[in-house]
C-alpha cells in the first residue's frame, strides 16, 4: 500500500526555506546535509528538556504516541470529547496537511495551540516579535510562520464554532531557575527498539517550576498578519496548497538558483562524487544554468567570503569568480593594516579568475605585529555548551558554559608544548568558576602574549565575569578572578563598562583575516579550513610534522597523544589532521558522525563537542564509554589549539 503523503510542519518548514527542497526530502537517493538523529542535535543546546520540561507546565495531559497517522488522528479526536482536556503530541489532519501540535489544551469550545521552541525571549520587552511598526520581526518569522501553519490546519480540522488561539511557548532570558540541578530531571534513555525518548525525574516538583524559566506568548495578530500577506505564490493558503500539491504528487517545484543555495543541505561533501547518491544541489543548477561537472569544478559566487551581493550577481548571470569584475566588489580601504573586507573578497576573485593557487601574505604588517608579541606565547581553545534548562540555582537559560580548554606555549627559544588542560563534564556540575582558576594557574605566571581563534573566548570570559559578580553565593575568589579575566580580555559591545586588558589575547582570526589568504580555504577563515590549507601550501610544516615527532620523547610535549604524525598524504595532499581524531562516539551513524565534525550551518563550529558534552550530560551511559569520550574531546580541544601554533610556525616559515 502506497503511504499517503501530506505537507508536515518539518516539510512546511523546508518549503518556507527553499520550495524545491520538498521533492528532495525523504528520498534517500539524494545526499542530504542534515542530522538524522534529531536528538544529537538537541543535546548540544539542551533543546531535547525543553519540550519535556513545557509539558510540566500544563500537567495531567495525555500523549498521542501512536506514530501511524490515521490512529493518532482518531485518538486525538477521541479525547478531544471530553469538555476539557490537555493533550501532548496532538495529531489533526485537514486535506493534505498534517501537523502534531506539541500541547493542545481545551477549554470547552476555547483551544490552545502551544508551540515549544527551544529559544530565549526578553518578556520584559513589550514588543515581543513585532518590529515597532507592528511588523514581524525577521529573527521571529520563522517560528510564527510554524505557528500559523498549525494554526490553519486545526482551524480547518475542527469544527467551525471552536476558538482557536496559537501561542508560542518559550525561555525567559530574564527568568532564573529555581532549584539546582534542574537540568538533571530530564535524561535521555534508549528503548530496546532503539528509539531515544526523554526520562523525568520522579523528583521533579512544584518547586522545581516555580518561578517558570518558559513561558508562553500569544501570536494570534501575526499569525492572522501572516495569513493575509500576499506572497509571489499568493495569499498564505494559496501557497500552501501549492506546497502540499506539487509534494502529493511528488512534482519538484523549481527555484531559481540563489544566494540560499549555499545553505542547501542536499548536497554532497567536496570529496564526495555523485553515484550512489545524488546531489539535488547539482541537480537544480545543471537544469538551471545548463551546466556540466566540469562547471561545478569552478569556483562560484556562492563562495565569496562574507558577500552581500551574491543574488546580484546571479541576477546578471555572473554565477562563476571568473564572470566577476572588480566593478562588482568595488574594494576601498579601511585605513587598517592588512585587507579591509572587499579588499580580501577581491584577491579572492581576483585569484580564481587566473588560477592563482599561491598564497598572498602581507609580510610587512604580519612582521610587524609580530614583533609586538611577548615570549612566551600562550595558545588558549575552549569548548563550550548555552544549555536551555540551567544548571545551577539563579542561573538564566543558554546561559554560557565554559567545560574545557586546551592550552599550547612556546617559548622565543622555539620549544612548544602542550602546557594544560581542562575538562569538567561531570553531569550536573556547574564548571566555570573552577574552569577560570585552572586558566588563570597557566597564564598567570608570566607576561606572554596570549591567542584565541576568533571572539569566542573573549566572549565567554565576559559571559563568566558577569556571572562572578551577580552570583549571589558567596565565592572566597571572587575580586581575584575577575580581576585576571580583566587583563586578559577586552569587553564587548554589550558591556556597559569599556576596557581593554594589558594582556588582552590575540584574536589569529582577525589576523589571518588581515593579512593572509589561501586560496585553498575557498574563502573560509575557519581554523578548520586555515589548517589543511597551510598544512598543504608550508614545505617545513610538512617536512617538521611528517615525522612523529608530536608527544614523543625528545619531540614536543603532548598530554593526549603519542608519537603522533601530524602529515599523512591522501592522492597527493595532506589528510586534514581532523580526520586522524578518534571519533567522538561510536553508536552514532557515519552520515550523522561527519556532519557533526563538518563546519556546515545544521550546526555551529564545535558542535561535535557540544554535543559529546550534552552526552556526558544527560545520557546513561557505562564508565568506559564515558572515558572514552572525554579521552576524545582530550585529543580534539588538543588538535584545535596545536593548530594555532602550527599556524604561527607556518608564517613564520613565510617571512
Amino acid at each position: 500500500m502506497t503511504k499517503t503523503r501530506y505537507l508536515t510542519k518539518s516539510r512546511f518548514k523546508l518549503a518556507m526555506e527553499c520550495p524545491t527542497k520538498l521533492f528532495y526530502s525523504d528520498k534517500k537517493e539524494y545526499a542530504n546535509r542534515k542530522l538524522d538523529d534529531p536528538f544529537l542535535r538537541a543535546l548540544a543546546d539542551g533543546g531535547f528538556q525543553v519540550g519535556e520540561l513545557a509539558k510540566n507546565y500544563f500537567p495531567g495531559g495525555f500523549e498521542v504516541f501512536s506514530l501511524d497517522h490515521d490512529e493518532a488522528v482518531r485518538q486525538t479526536m477521541e479525547l478531544l470529547t471530553r469538555e476539557n482536556v490537555t493533550i501532548y503530541e496532538g495529531a489533526f489532519r485537514f486535506e493534505n496537511y498534517f501537523i502534531r501540535a506539541d500541547i493542545v489544551r481545551k477549554l470547552g469550545y476555547e483551544v490552545e495551540l502551544i508551540e515549544v521552541k527551544a529559544k530565549s525571549c526578553d518578556f520584559s520587552d513589550e514588543s515581543g516579535c513585532l518590529n515597532k511598526n507592528g511588523t514581524i520581526q525577521s529573527k521571529w518569522r520563522p517560528y510564527l510562520e510554524d505557528a500559523a501553519f498549525q494554526k490553519y490546519v486545526m482551524r480547518n480540522a475542527l469544527p467551525a464554532d471552536w476558538n482557536i488561539s496559537a501561542f508560542l511557548m518559550l525561555t525567559d532570558k530574564t527568568a532564573h531557575s529555581p532549584t539546582d540541578g534542574l537540568n538533571q530531571k530530564f535524561r535521555l534513555k534508549t528503548g530496546s527498539d532503539g528509539r531515544k525518548s526523554v526520562a523525568v525525574s520522579p523528583e521533579l516538583c512544584g518547586a522545581d517550576l516555580q518561578p517558570p524559566v518558559l513561558r508562553v506568548i500569544n501570536v494570534d495578530q501575526s499569525c492572522e498578519t501572516i495569513f493575509a500577506e500576499l506572497t509571489d505564490d499568493g495569499t498564505f493558503e494559496e501557497m500552501i496548497a501549492r506546497f502540499a500539491d506539487h509534494y502529493v504528487r511528488d512534482e519538484k517545484i523549481v527555484s531559481q538558483p540563489s544566494s540560499i543555495c549555499k545553505k542547501c543541505e542536499f548536497r554532497l561533501a567536496d570529496n564526495e562524487a555523485e553515484g550512489e547518491m545524488k546531489s539535488g544541489f547539482r541537480e537544480c543548477w545543471r537544469n538551471a544554468l545548463h551546466w556540466n561537472d566540469a562547471d561545478f569544478d569552478e569556483p562560484a559566487v556562492l563562495e565569496i567570503w562574507n558577500y552581500r551581493g551574491t543574488d546580484r550577481l546571479i541576477g546578471a548571470g555572473k554565477i562563476k569568480l571568473a564572470d566577476v569584475s572588480i566593478d562588482d566588489v568595488s574594494p576601498k580601504t579601511d585605513d587598517k593594516p592588512g585587507l579591509s573586507q572587499t579588499e580580501r573578497q577581491w584577491i579572492q576573485i581576483e585569484k580564481a579568475r587566473t588560477a592563482d593557487t599561491s598564497v598572498w601574505l602581507d609580510r610587512e604588517n604580519l612582521k610587524r605585529e609580530m614583533e609586538t608579541w611577548t615570549f612566551p606565547l600562550h595558545f588558549i581553545d575552549f569548548e563550550t555548551s548555552m544549555p536551555a534548562v540551567p544548571f545551577k540555582k539563579n542561573r538564566r537559560p543558554y546561559e554560557g558554559i565554559a567545560f574545557q580548554f586546551s592550552h599550547h606555549t612556546v617559548d622565543a627559544d622555539g620549544k612548544i608544548e602542550h602546557a594544560g588542560e581542562f575538562l569538567n563534564a561531570k553531569p550536573g556540575a556547574f564548571p566555570n568558576y573552577d574552569f577560570v582558576r585552572a586558566l588563570k594557574s597557566q597564564l598567570e605566571n608570566d607576561g606572554g602574549s596570549i591567542f584565541r581563534y576568533h571572539n569566542h573566548e573573549n566572549t565567554y570570559l565576559n559571559e563568566i565575569r558577569r556571572q562572578l559578580v551577580s552570583d549571589p553565593d558567596e565565592i572566597r575568589d571572587r575580586e581575584e578572578l575577575c580581576d585576571f579575566i580583566l587583563t586578559i580580555t577586552k569587553s564587548t559591545g554589550k558591556s556597559e563598562e569599556q576596557w581593554k586588558g594589558a594582556r588582552s589575547m590575540i584574536d589569529l582570526h582577525e589576523l589571518v583575516r588581515r593579512f593572509y589568504y589561501d586560496p585553498a580555504t575557498k574563502g573560509s577563515n575557519s581554523i578548520k579550513h586555515v589548517l589543511p590549507a597551510i598544512l598543504n601550501s608550508s614545505k617545513f610544516l610538512q617536512q617538521k610534522y611528517s615525522a612523529p615527532i608530536y608527544g614523543s620523547g625528545g619531540g614536543i610535549k603532548s598530554l593526549n597523544f603519542s608519537d603522533q604524525c601530524w602529515v599523512e598524504l591522501e592522492n597527493g595532499r595532506v589528510r586534514d589532521p581532523y580526520k586522524l581524531l578518534p571519533k567522538l562516539f561510536t553508536d552514532e551513524s557515519d552520515h550523522d558522525y561527519a556532519i557533526l565534525i563538518s563546519e556546515i550551518d545544521e550546526l555551529n563550529d564545535g558542535g561535535a563537542a557540544m554535543t559529546a558534552y550534552g552526552k556526558l550530560q544527560f545520557q546513561e551511559m557505562s564508565d568506559y564509554e564515558r572515558k572514552e569520550i572525554e579521552t576524545a574531546l582530550r585529543k580534539y580541544c588538543e588538535l584545535d589549539t596545536l593548530a594555532m601554533v602550527m599556524l604561527y610556525e607556518g608564517w613564520l616559515a613565510l617571512l
